[in-house]
């Protein structure tokens, strides 16, 4: 088969191969050319030693030198090099004790994670495939290479690796590559949290963030993500519900969609999207705590909502997640039951309370979480928002003030008019917020400084 190489990584190629150097492009970028998508990444893997990489082409950076990795800048744009090596013996599971350059491709493709991942490709020997990864793809097969509980007790991070494969390409895990996942599971506790954040996000933006199922199956949720596997253990027995709390907001996560059918034309970003997707994970996570039963059987969680917000920001601490990601997504988990009325002074007020910057993402979260409940509420909740969201949409193309910063006069105009800097400016500043949250045409500067006039002590 032929594959389109980028012309960088063409001329990478046959300036090494000019200089007696074997060299191919390898891994997930072969994969995913094969499958029709874009590569993120060009990964080239040649014989060449990291010191005669760098006297063949102007611009390098020692990314990785002393794992043999080379990056080599071609048009501004960086293409990692790295020389055929054999890894050493994985004491701690995560890292080899050492490494050693090889003349030999298939030694270097045979350490690799997944058949999939490892084959190589240039234009003059075509594809190299010696472990059946053409077969998987076309089968659709997650498996590792070689024998699975080696390639997991190498590095553990990799079991982690092959659900989210699994999620990202829609493909099944292989029977013996899941049986060692099930087994070496407990071996992901060695791994730092910031690589098992990166994973789990990746799967989570997924197609097919469903398949973090098959992680807690494996047991992989019980060391990563215990409040998950606890979720997924309490039941919901309410009309409005089908499925425990870990399904339902597992539901949730699939129906959080990048474009909202509330606004077609602006879908979220990359980043936007990944906070909706943890929202969603982590919008129930208080309800294990706040669970109590009527004398009619009936379940109720009272509260869950503030108990969810404490408890994803615990979780993502714990994963060592970035402070913009801890502060959105606990904010969107603390207001996902606001009472919204389709009304537009309780919605210039909601606006004021939760944050008018929340709200697309937060209605998103509120369509996707009554997808995942049972009939009628399934349908009738939509509606409701639909009207919500017409009446937002009207405060926003009018610009009316919802925050401080909307406001027309500031803290300078009111110190100008004979105010005293200090608490009093603050309050008389919310003060006149508040009147125009209610009568949003009284938001101009001659208006509320006449208004502020009249709160002089």
């Amino acid at each position: 088969m032929r594959i389109e190489l980028p012309k960088q990584v063409k001329q990478i190629i046959d300036t090494l191969q000019a200089q007696g150097y074997e060299a191919y492009a390898v891994g997930g970028c072969v994969r995913d050319a094969m499958l029709g998508r874009a590569p993120q990444d060009w990964d080239i893997t040649t014989s060449a030693l990291p010191k005669q990489v760098k006297e063949l082409f102007r611009r390098t950076i020692d990314t990785g030198i002393q794992h043999g990795t080379v990056t080599v800048l071609l048009d501004k744009v960086g293409f990692e090099v790295t020389t055929y090596r054999v890894d050493g013996k994985y004491e701690d599971g995560r890292h080899p004790t050492e490494v050693s350059f090889t003349a030999s491709l298939a030694e270097d493709l045979k350490r690799r994670d997944f058949t999939i991942n490892a084959m190589a490709y240039n234009e003059k020997e075509g594809l190299v495939d010696l472990f059946h990864g053409t077969e998987d793809l076309e089968q659709g097969v997650i498996r590792c290479v070689g024998v699975a509980k080696e390639r997991f007790s190498e590095d553990a991070l990799r079991i982690l690796r092959a659900v989210r494969f699994s999620a990202q390409l829609d493909f099944s895990i292989e029977e013996e590559t899941l049986a060692a996942a099930r087994e070496l599971a407990d071996t992901l506790r060695k791994i730092s949290a910031e690589r098992i954040y990166a994973e789990l996000t990746k799967l989570l933006v997924s197609a097919h963030p469903e398949r973090l199922l098959t992680a807690y199956e494996c047991g992989v949720t019980k060391v990563i993500l215990p409040e998950f596997d606890r979720m997924c253990g309490t039941e919901q027995n309410h009309p409005a519900h089908y499925a425990t709390v870990g399904i339902h907001s597992l539901d949730t996560t699939c129906y959080a969609k990048k474009v909202t059918e509330y606004a077609p034309e602006c879908g979220f970003t990359a980043e936007e999207f990944r906070y909706l997707r943890l929202a969603a994970l982590f919008h129930d996570t208080g309800k294990p705590d706040c669970r109590t039963t009527d004398e009619n059987g009936i379940d109720h969680f009272r509260g869950h909502a503030e108990a969810g917000a404490d408890g994803a920001k615990k979780i993502l601490r714990r994963l060592k997640s970035d402070n913009a990601t801890i502060d959105t997504v606990s904010r969107l988990v603390r207001w996902h039951t606001y009472p919204f009325v389709a009304e537009e002074k309780a919605l210039r007020r909601a606006m004021h309370k939760i944050g008018g910057d929340l709200f697309p993402l937060l209605f998103e979260l509120r369509r996707a979480d009554l997808e995942a409940h049972a009939e009628p509420y399934r349908t009738e909740g939509p509606e409701n928002l639909r009207k919500v969201w017409q009446v937002y949409l009207g405060i926003k193309e009018r610009e009316e003030c919802t925050s401080l910063k909307d406001l027309v006069v500031n803290g300078s105009d009111l110190i100008a008019a004979g105010f005293a800097p200090g608490k009093e400016l603050g309050e008389v500043l919310n003060k006149l917020l508040l009147l125009v949250i209610e009568e949003p045409e009284k938001n101009k500067k001659e208006v509320l400084l006449k208004e502020a006039d009249g709160m002089k002590n």
